[in-house]
């Protein structure tokens, strides 16, 4: 792909609104003011709400004449005391409309407060499993504009949202679909200062994204064509991201990759996810690192006997061999050279939690949408062999 083309800034119309290119955020002032916006609340993380990203838009919003204000009580998995306490701010303050910037946990931070902030509704009334809340016309959900400064979870264009039941100690998928994001500004220049080991983890979630929508069954062309596009952008570009964090090309595909994942897995996902919402609900681990874990030994148990699309996804990687064995053994050597550990127990996951967590994983609703059954027994399994050694 020609890289002018992927630097070039663009606005896109599907699924939502997106404006993508360097530089974007200066933008977000008038953008607000298109949208009605008066006085939004920024949503964020705790790990981020000192970085400069979050002074750049607090500044250009003043500047713009826009009051703002700022809800960073969000925990790396968000939490729903968490969520009913940013619910609690945006009315007390009363605010119009939510910002989401960050990675992962402060988009589903600010989608969940944004659930809930005109209603009077449990925020487990959401839970996807459940029958769609009806909200009153004067109870609309306030407009939101979502910004990942992270290239991985994808989760800026859709209201889906991951939190942790606290008594339950399970994660669990809340959403509307009367939900959309206003707005979602894809501006690579924010996820420059990134970490390479943050890059890694976060370029990993976004490819695992990828690899487990598009191994969902179901005649599903839309997220399919997503993400083998996506699959194709992150293969190419994650190790170069990681190697090089200045590379504004690399940058730039891996946020659009991310963007596509995300879209992809409206379709579904499957046990890689599942095992990880639930390891993440207990040790607080980094969601896009333990997917990359796990993933190895997800895929050796999905991916026999899928054969079509196997050389799909091999073709999209640029692969000259298309069997099962090269294609996961390709993802490994992505995963190994973007130094993603070995096995969740180098990240602190003991392995007399593999019975509980099997049973817990059992229950997510990504396990529903794995291309294979399995039962109790075998999501041990797989769990104790992400412990002991994923790959």
């Amino acid at each position: 792909m020609n890289q002018q083309d992927i630097l070039a800034p663009k606005d896109w119309s599907f699924p939502i609104p997106i404006a993508y290119g360097a530089g974007r955020l200066s933008e977000i002032g008038q953008k607000c003011s298109s949208l009605g916006i008066s006085y939004p609340l920024i949503v964020t993380d705790r790990g981020s709400q000192d970085l400069p990203f979050i002074r750049e838009l607090q500044n250009l919003l003043s500047t713009s004449g826009l009051r703002s204000g700022l809800f960073c009580e969000i925990s790396p998995n968000p939490r729903d005391d968490e969520i009913g306490a940013g619910r609690e701010f945006y009315k007390t303050k009363g605010h119009d409309a939510i910002i989401a910037i960050g990675g992962g946990s402060a988009m589903d931070g600010g989608k969940s407060i944004c659930l809930t902030a005109n209603n009077e509704i449990s925020l487990w009334d959401f839970e996807f499993e459940k029958p769609t809340p009806q909200i009153p016309i004067d109870q609309r959900f306030p407009k939101l504009i979502t910004i990942p400064t992270t290239a991985g979870t994808g989760a800026e264009t859709e209201s889906t949202a991951m939190v942790t039941d606290v008594a339950k100690g399970m994660k669990f998928c809340i959403w509307h679909p009367d939900l959309k994001p206003s707005l979602a500004l894809l501006d690579p220049e924010l996820t420059r200062g990134l970490p390479p080991h943050l890059t890694a983890w976060t370029g990993a979630d976004a490819m695992t994204h990828a690899i487990e929508a598009y191994l969902v069954p179901g005649f599903e062309p839309l997220c399919d064509g997503l993400a083998l596009e996506s699959l194709a952008l992150i293969s190419q570009w994650l190790p170069v991201a990681v190697r090089e964090p200045d590379n504004m090309a690399a940058r730039s595909a891996m946020l659009v990759g991310s963007c596509l994942a995300g879209i992809s897995f409206l379709k579904g996902l499957g046990l890689v996810h599942a095992i990880s919402h639930m390891i993440g609900a207990e040790y607080n681990t980094q969601h896009g690192l333990t997917n990359a874990i796990i993933l190895p030994v997800v895929l050796r148990f999905n991916t026999p006997g899928m054969d079509n699309k196997v050389k799909r996804m091999s073709d999209a990687m640029g692969l000259d061999d298309s069997s099962t064995k090269t294609f996961n053994l390709a993802v490994e050597k992505i995963l190994n050279e973007i130094k993603i550990p070995t096995s969740l127990s180098a990240i602190g996951v003991p392995i007399d939690c593999a019975e509980r967590i099997a049973r817990k994983a059992m229950q997510d609703s990504a396990a529903t949408t794995n291309p294979r059954l399995a039962s109790l027994d075998e999501l041990r399994e797989l769990t104790e062999q992400a412990i002991k050694k994923a790959r």
